[in-house]
């Protein structure tokens, strides 16, 4: 090209046209050889794919890899500069939280042998070491025992024991009947040592007969019953007693609607303390809930203020052991306490006077007031012999027995107007009953149902809340029926082992329950959503109740002995 542009197109040729031709040659020379020494590679040198140094490096804190990393990668050694205040023992490679563990096999075998050997003996070889070569073998135990058995294992000895050398009664004869001992033959020189000898049950008996009264048997007399006030003033400016409700505190008590809309309590605003134990179960004042009564495993129960100061008015003693359980009657005026000196006791609410007692020498695990105002006088217990027990307190004679179950009686929960009753037991049972037949008219029991020890009837008595020993609360209709709900389940709490109580609050909106762990627990009722829980109680929350005309007030006692108030 550049000699194109070179060409003359005159017919002279001279050298001119030679020069300018020769000197382009050279430039474009020089131009080809700076292109070529300035030549920039602008890609860099890549490493192909499946050498040492693509591996990707593991981080030792991640618990899980979105790839399936290869052995070299999984097991390639940590990278990174090394931490340089960690010790020699830090740094030395773990695989268990102390220390190292290294690998070792020892067939089932040899590992049964010396620990039998260990056993009977008192030596074995020692499991540190390898112990298969003769100059290796160290024993651990005994030494002297070793040597006179010369280091043999049980399956090595062929000596008999000296326990073994005992002899034994023996008739393998079945013909013989009468004396046919098979291997149930005791040894020729064994002492029985359940069976007294003669002059042991001589002197036992003597000392029954010292301690019954020549042979009769003395019942343990009742404690004697007593009471202390701890107000001052039992009466008001114009004569009323404590029994009386306030009109004074902004909420109607004598109102019988529930509140328009309850809420979930939000804080602690009381705690009542006196309880020198755990408390055991706890009740409203009836209609009004002014007054609180607990009883204890103190053996006492008290009378405590809802309202103004709060304060704890009665105390009443009257019980050798701890007291399971209280019920009032309808007015208030009377209450019953239960307890595990098989003692019933009717108390009169305002003087602390125990009016009468019951007992038919099983412990009473409940009791509680038939709820018609004509049946007042009457009241029914479930004891620990399985019997549901009414008796009559004008006459102090049992009137009746429903005698079914066949475990210890939990709970009684009146329905239909009162005119029967349901039951549950340790058998895992829930029955029905009418009141005064003694036949069972209704008997639930299923495979996959566990014992109820607590049981609460809804505000509106169509359903009956159930502390299931499953960690659930089950749900049964109280009407004709008694089918459970299997869409109503409550869970999220643990309260196998306790009887821990549960209530609805007013409106019927939530349901609450104590827990194992001190933690109350608010579900919502119709979803069965757990919508709080909070801690309660540094015990069992054993006892929650919601008071039946605050909107977000609930009561809860534990095993820590105290009562506490929360809004």
């Amino acid at each position: 090209m550049l000699a194109l542009q070179g060409y003359n197109s005159s017919d002279d040729e001279g050298p001119v046209d030679t020069q300018v031709e020769t000197s382009n040659n050279d430039k474009i020379n020089s131009e080809n050889s700076v292109a070529i020494s300035m030549k920039i590679c602008a890609a860099p040198d890549v490493v192909p794919t499946g050498t040492e140094l693509c591996v990707r490096h593991v981080d030792s804190t991640v618990s899980e890899l979105p790839y399936n990393p290869k052995y070299d990668e999984l097991f390639a050694p940590e990278v990174g500069p090394t931490n340089p205040f960690k010790t020699q023992q830090q740094r030395a490679p773990k695989n268990i939280l102390s220390g190292y563990v290294e690998k070792a096999v020892i067939s089932d075998f040899q590992f049964e042998n010396q620990r039998r050997t260990f056993a009977s003996y008192g030596y074995a070889l020692d499991p540190t070491i390898d112990g298969s070569a003769e100059e290796g073998r160290t024993l651990i135990g005994s030494p002297s025992v070793a040597e006179e058995n010369n280091s043999k294992t049980v399956f090595e000895r062929t000596e008999l024991r000296p326990a073994d050398k005992r002899k034994r009664h023996r008739n393998d004869d079945p013909q013989d009947i009468a004396g046919f001992l098979g291997p149930w033959g005791g040894y020729v020189d064994e002492k029985k040592v359940m069976k007294p000898t003669e002059e042991e049950a001589a002197e036992l008996e003597e000392i029954l007969a010292k301690k019954n009264k020549r042979g009769k048997q003395v019942e343990e007399k009742p404690l004697e019953e007593k009471t202390v006030l701890h107000i001052k003033d039992p009466l008001d400016y114009q004569g009323r007693s404590f029994l009386h409700a306030p009109q004074d505190v902004g909420v109607n008590l004598r109102s019988d609607s529930p509140p328009d809309k309850c809420f979930l309590p939000k804080s602690q605003i009381h705690t009542w303390e006196g309880h020198t134990k755990g408390i055991s179960q706890i009740k409203w004042f009836p209609k009004t809930a002014h007054l609180l009564l607990s009883c204890s495993m103190d053996c006492r129960v008290k009378l405590w203020e809802v309202y103004k100061d709060r304060r704890c008015v009665r105390t009443y003693y009257g019980h050798r052991q701890a007291v399971r359980d209280i019920s009032f009657d309808n007015d208030g005026s009377r209450f019953l306490s239960a307890g595990y000196d098989r003692y019933v006791k009717l108390w009169d609410t305002e003087t602390g006077a125990c009016i009468s007692r019951f007992t038919s020498r099983k412990i009473p695990y409940c009791v509680k007031f038939n709820p018609d105002h004509d049946k007042q006088h009457l009241f029914v217990a479930g004891t620990s012999d399985k019997k549901i027990i009414c008796w009559d307190t004008r006459s102090g004679e049992i009137t009746q027995e429903y005698d079914r179950h066949l475990g210890a009686v939990n709970t009684i929960t009146f329905v239909d107007e009162n005119r029967r009753f349901v039951t549950t037991s340790d058998d895992k049972s829930l029955r029905v009953w009418e009141w005064d037949i003694p036949v069972d008219m209704k008997y639930i029991a299923d495979p996959t149902m566990h014992s109820m020890p607590a049981v609460t009837p809804s505000p509106n008595q169509k359903w009956l809340a159930c502390q299931s020993m499953d960690n659930k609360i089950v749900i049964f209709s109280a009407l004709n029926r008694f089918k459970m709900n299997r869409k109503k389940t409550f869970t999220g709490h643990m309260v196998a082992g306790y009887a821990c109580g549960l209530d609805f609050s007013p409106d019927m909106s939530y349901l609450v329950s104590g827990d194992a762990d001190g933690k109350c627990y608010c579900w919502d009722w119709k979803s069965t959503k757990l919508f709080k829980k909070w801690k309660a109680h540094d015990g069992v929350c054993i006892s929650t109740l919601w008071h039946p005309h605050e909107p977000s007030r609930v009561a809860t006692a534990g095993w820590d002995g105290k009562i506490k108030y929360w809004d």
